[in-house]
């Protein structure tokens, strides 16, 4: 575990992206996964102007841009066997595949969902066999809608119909969606009505495929898997608490909370500087540790690692970014950072880089509408829980 700690305090920005003509607040980040031959690796950023886009992998050069979405773009995922398509969730009631590889700027694959449906957030599992998009609440209603993900390459343009939905058991906002990174049944989802479900999709029916729900008492924003086989669960919420439970003990006496800090902002100590919002988490499996990814209003961004005996700072990575840090990928392979955020800027970390590129960007002040639709971290003092 101190070795990695001492590669992700090394992290140093190694490529800054060229800012593009229509500056906007980068909110998620995903990495291809490399083709069979290694080849170069593909970026994707969902946008608050609506837009996707594409980066060279190591370079980061703007490669291309989906920008007719006709509603606001929620989350990024490339698919997991296929290096070249990428989806998105959008507000419009729709999940859209794109192949980066094609000239077209439209949609290969169209994944409808039910009239009244409004996605923001999504994600397709391990075996890119099934897509699970959750809805914002309309008319009191709140679903997870499944559709079947096959053959997306050989019937283009097609639109699919859902396979179905859940519908009993969140009761706001479906804010978050994470399938098990290895077994393709398992599906976590976030609320901001607070609860954070563990499914298996293979049972027949939702009662029968809830096995677990856990409380985080706040909304939701960000969950994950992590542990040993990935049977532990965690979520950060809006109000920067965090939660991490441990499935494995469900059917044991044990309790299955593992840590829950009322306020991230005040657990953690940081000389020098503050902690005022938390972006998400990433499990690191080869030292099988969790760490939490936060940051500060002018770009600071923290990594801070996670005990049961509580939460305490790696490192700081500075003078990146000049605003809040939205999103973020880690890529275990070369133990890279990427990150993204409002002030536009995607920039690459490595440990030890030297960076030979652009200088810091300004702060950006642009209004943005992602800010009428997203619940953005409070980081007031007055809002603090005393």
């Amino acid at each position: 575990v101190e070795k990695i700690e001492e590669q992700l305090a090394s992290l140093r920005i190694a490529k800054r992206s060229a800012l593009s003509e229509e500056p906007a607040y980068l909110l998620d980040i995903d990495v291809s996964t490399p083709a069979q031959s290694e080849g170069s690796r593909f970026v994707a950023v969902s946008c608050s102007n609506k837009s996707i886009r594409v980066y060279n992998r190591d370079t980061l050069n703007f490669l291309r841009e989906y920008s007719n979405c006709p509603g606001i773009l929620n989350g990024v995922r490339f698919a997991h066997a296929c290096d070249s398509l990428v989806f998105s969730a959008c507000s419009d009631g729709t999940v859209k595949c794109w192949d980066i590889r094609l000239a077209t700027e439209k949609a290969m694959q169209v994944f409808s969902g039910y009239p009244s449906n409004v996605f923001i957030s999504f994600d397709i599992n391990c075996s890119d066999l099934i897509l699970c998009a959750g809805t914002e609440e309309v008319e009191k209603d709140t679903f997870l809608v499944f559709w079947d993900a096959r053959g997306v390459t050989n019937c283009a343009s097609a639109t699919k119909e859902p396979l179905g939905v859940y519908s009993e058991s969140h009761n706001d906002d479906v804010t978050k969606i994470s399938f098990h990174p290895v077994k393709p049944n398992l599906v976590v989802s976030g609320s901001t009505d607070g609860l954070v479900n563990v499914f298996d999709i293979n049972k027949d029916n939702e009662e029968d495929a809830l096995i677990s729900t856990c409380n985080s008492d706040s909304s939701v924003s960000f969950i994950g898997w992590s542990g040993k086989d990935y049977r532990q669960v965690y979520c950060t919420t809006h109000d920067e608490s965090f939660c991490w439970w441990d499935i494995a003990q469900l059917d044991t006496e044990e309790p299955i909370t593992l840590l829950h800090v009322l306020d991230v902002r005040d657990a953690v100590c940081i000389e020098n500087d503050s902690l005022h919002y938390l972006v998400g988490g990433l499990y690191h499996e080869k030292a099988d540790k969790l760490f939490l990814i936060g940051g500060t209003s002018t770009g600071n961004i923290h990594l801070i690692g996670c005990g049961t005996d509580g939460l305490s700072l790696v490192s700081s990575l500075c003078g990146g970014h000049s605003a809040t840090v939205r999103s973020f990928c880690w890529n275990l392979t070369d133990e890279s950072l990427l990150t993204g955020g409002e002030d536009a800027q995607l920039l690459l970390w490595k440990p030890g880089a030297v960076e030979q590129s652009l200088a810091k960007k300004a702060s950006m002040k642009i209004a943005s509408s992602v800010q009428k639709r997203v619940r953005v971290h409070n980081s007031s003092l007055k809002s603090r829980k005393k």
